[in-house]
């Protein structure tokens, strides 16, 4: 039996925020405590966007938000966003040299400590590929809309197939 994909296209339309909702709410309490921040830029219709996006410490997206501006209020509205979804404040801010994140949790969460640094941030930049790779075939976004739906509902559902590489040898890994 074949399917196409534009029969997935519809199962994710229908049934990808159900599940996505109920993945999140069963993985709230397992997560690290250390947030890596970071946003990049998504050309839609030639207008620039910015995805901002939060990973803990283990990799697993916790929460992803699409906006027009890079400034202080598109930082406090993720911050919200995440304290929001996540109930708890992290130990840890790992962000890039973008100052917007440290003006915003110095209003939201001041007892956060925050570490602002390029080469501690890798784990948030490789959770951006499936937006790049998206981007790279030519199915690209076609509004911000249709961009904040397939982030917030991969994200949680990319967690599911997420292998904790840490936790495991070599050989207990082959064996999966």
């Amino acid at each position: 039996m074949a399917v196409s994909f534009q029969t997935v296209a519809e199962w994710a339309a229908k049934f990808g925020r159900e599940s996505a909702r109920a993945i999140r709410r069963r993985s709230r309490g397992s997560l690290a405590d250390k947030w890596h921040l970071d946003e990049m830029v998504v050309a839609i219709k030639g207008k620039k966007y910015w995805l901002w996006r939060a990973v803990d410490a283990d990799g697993h997206v916790l929460d992803a938000l699409i906006q027009s501006r890079r400034d202080k209020t598109a930082a406090l509205r993720l911050m919200r966003k995440l304290l929001k979804g996540q109930c708890v404040a992290p130990r840890v801010m790992i962000t890039d040299k973008l100052r917007s994140y440290n003006v915003a949790r110095r209003e939201i969460m001041p007892s956060v400590e925050h570490r602002s640094h390029k080469g501690l941030n890798n784990r948030a930049e490789n959770s951006h590929r499936a937006v790049r790779r998206r981007e790279r075939g030519m199915i690209r976004f076609k509004s911000a809309a249709q961009c904040q739906r397939f982030i917030s509902i991969h994200g949680p559902i990319a967690n599911l197939f997420h292998l904790q590489r840490k936790k495991t040898t070599p050989a207990e890994h082959r064996k999966l």
